[in-house]
């Protein structure tokens, strides 16, 4: 989905298949299928958190990470949309280039 970085809007949510906890500034969060379990960093915490399958990640990113943190927003924008994708392969996150709804998570 690296295509979308110049193109379209990706949409994120969290899966249902997961438990998380906010620990701190941090999360952790388990996946209910395998029992892997993820420690989210502060700037990674502030995306999961925001994800709510209605806003941009484009514009999660520039609330939640560009604003908050020393990064210009095309770095912060690759990254996350790195780690999302990472998320995503690890079935702990939705990504879809359209809005992600109730009944999709």
């Amino acid at each position: 989905m690296s295509e979308n970085v110049d193109g379209g809007d990706i949409y994120i949510k969290p899966s249902r298949d997961i438990a998380a906890r906010a620990m701190a500034d941090e999360m952790v969060i388990m996946s209910v299928k395998d029992s892997k379990v993820f420690s989210l960093n502060p700037t990674a915490t502030r995306i999961w958190t925001a994800a709510d399958g209605a806003t941009p990640l484009r514009e999660i990113v520039a609330r939640a990470v560009v604003s908050e943190f020393e990064i210009d927003a095309e770095t912060a924008y690759r990254d996350a949309l790195e780690l999302v994708e990472e998320l995503a392969q690890e079935g702990i996150l939705l990504l879809a280039d359209h809005p992600i709804g109730q009944e999709s998570a």
